[in-house]
């Protein structure tokens, strides 16, 4: 299988075509962004008019209007394996990136040797269980980015680049992991942890206090905050020194101080927790006669939407302001589906099952929106499923670099140019091995690990509690047909493909491990436990 998608991956970089002007690429990463905030998506997949919705988006609106629209693309579902994935192009789940992870224990920050194989940054371990009638434990996950993969950023040697905003590579602070190690060129301001405060965040970013005394470092590489002054709020702050950063390259390239294109690599905070807005914002929305539409009702999320909307349309003018927007891909996406769990609810991915941490639709299926004037335009939706894996090889073939043999995703230049064309199948996977307190869409009980793989219109999902669901998503993207017991032959084919990749790519410690402590007859789950590991390598129970 993996000698066949880099067959199709060799084809489609063949049939790019690289723009006589060297291409400047804007690469907009948004934090929990659901599927349907923003408007016009929200328009194509329910119908409800734009100006009965609750979110303003006029700028992201714009965008769908002009580019070439994705209206299936796929993140993981939680943000660090996503980001993983994009640096890479390759599934995030080899290289240990299962989870976001606060601060935690890992071999590094302790001190502690790394056993062979493992990476210094691997969690030592995750929150015991909550309830003990569960029949796995959690897995582990990895925090850090090994520096000596190939990024995007090296991939992209023929550009300058900079990153802005949320790393979480990082391993929280480790010296060696952070932008400028990964191959970025400046960064001009990054923090790397899951969240940040939206307001009176600089001291935060740019504290050199070590977490924990042990690390073998002299100083916390947590992130830097840039030079003063700042806007009071972060989206907007971010958004200055991202403009200033363009401005900056295109009055080098002008100039002859540096005629390189630009990539940059833009990874707002919003619109993650902790639900922060200027009150003047929220205000706006909460006088909204929209308010509840699609569900759609929290006026401090919808007040972060908007700001990250600004920062969008900001991007945009100064693009055109430069005279460089012809030259420059702008590419707008999000990392995981909207958060449903948060109380009050941040979002609702209506009319899509779950959200953030659940591997359904909603809390995978994320937008995705390239442009370009006179080359990537028009408006046009294409339905071809792509994944994150695809932006790595996608942006390489783009600007004329090789494309490493190692990659997971194919180039998605022919979908681009011919957007309704009919392309071959594509396989996709996703593994999450926690228990965790997000509830499941459908029987509202906490989630249990979950595996997932989608091949052609098919999507198998593995609760590893013992049960398989298995959706037609091109008849049914809304998940409401269970076909495991009307499809077994699809069923069994499928799970049969989902356990040989994760014994093939995943390491036994990044999947879970069962609880000695679990008894059976006191499980409160409605459906019986089965073990459906096979000939998966597992740890041992201890």
């Amino acid at each position: 299988m993996k000698k066949a998608m880099l067959t199709v991956c060799g084809l489609m970089v063949l049939t790019a075509v690289v723009p006589a002007k060297p291409l400047n690429v804007v690469f907009i990463l948004a934090d929990d962004l659901g599927i349907t905030d923003i408007a016009a998506y929200a328009n194509h997949y329910t119908g409800k008019p734009m100006d009965e919705l609750f979110y303003e988006t006029p700028h992201m609106d714009r965008l769908v209007g002009k580019g070439i629209v994705f209206s299936q693309y796929y993140a993981n579902q939680l943000c660090s394996p996503t980001r993983a994935a994009l640096m890479t192009g390759q599934y995030a789940a080899r290289h240990g990136f299962t989870t976001a992870t606060p601060l935690l224990p890992t071999y590094y920050n302790q001190g502690m040797d790394t056993p062979e194989g493992s990476s210094p940054h691997d969690i030592l371990g995750h929150k015991k269980n909550k309830n003990k009638q569960q029949a796995w434990t959690n897995g582990r996950s990895n925090t850090g980015l090994d520096p000596a993969l190939s990024t995007l950023p090296k991939v992209l040697k023929s550009h300058r680049s900079a990153f802005i905003g949320k790393w979480h590579l990082g391993g929280h602070g480790a010296e060696g992991f952070q932008p400028l190690d990964q191959g970025f060129d400046e960064a001009p301001a990054w923090f790397d942890a899951g969240g940040s405060t939206y307001f009176n965040w600089a001291q935060h970013w740019n504290s050199k206090k070590l977490p924990y005394s042990k690390m073998p470092q002299k100083e916390s590489k947590m992130g830097r905050a840039g030079p003063a002054p700042y806007a009071e709020y972060l989206t907007d702050d971010l958004t200055d020194r991202a403009v200033r950063y363009i401005e900056d390259a295109v009055a080098d390239q002008k100039a002859g101080k540096d005629d390189r294109p630009f990539f940059l690599y833009f990874n707002h905070f919003a619109v993650h927790t902790p639900l922060q807005a200027p009150e003047e914002t929220i205000a706006h929305f909460e006088g909204k006669s929209q308010k509840g539409t699609l569900g759609h009702e929290n006026a401090t999320y919808a007040a972060m939407v908007k700001h990250l909307d600004d920062s969008v349309g900001r991007i945009l003018q100064t693009l055109e302001k430069c005279d460089v927007d012809k030259d420059t891909l702008v590419v707008l996406t999000s990392d995981n589906g909207g958060v449903e769990y948060s109380k009050p609810a941040a979002t609702d991915n209506y009319p899509f099952k779950g959200g953030k941490a659940c591997l359904h639709e909603g809390g995978v299926r994320v937008p995705l929106i390239y442009w370009q004037p006179g080359r990537f335009e028009g408006g046009v939706w294409c339905d071809t499923p792509a994944n994150c894996i695809d932006q790595l090889p996608t942006l390489a073939a783009l600007t004329g670099n090789e494309i490493p043999k190692d990659v997971d995703g194919i180039s998605l230049v022919p979908l681009l140019e011919a957007p309704a064309e009919k392309t071959p199948p594509r396989t996709f996977y996703w593994h999450y091995p926690f228990n965790v307190g997000v509830k499941h869409p459908d029987d509202g009980l906490p989630l249990t690990p979950h595996s997932g793989i989608r091949v052609g219109d098919y999507k198998l999902l593995w609760d590893w509690h013992g049960k398989l669901s298995l959706y037609d998503i091109e008849k049914d993207p809304y998940e409401a047909n269970d076909l495991s017991e009307s499809m077994p032959e699809k069923r069994d084919q499928l799970m049969v493909q989902l356990r040989s990749w994760l014994k093939a790519n995943v390491a036994p410690r990044y999947l879970p491990v069962r609880n000695p402590n679990y008894k059976e007859q006191k499980d409160y789950r409605p459906y019986p436990f089965v073990d459906l590991t096979g000939d998966l390598q597992l740890l041992e129970v201890k």
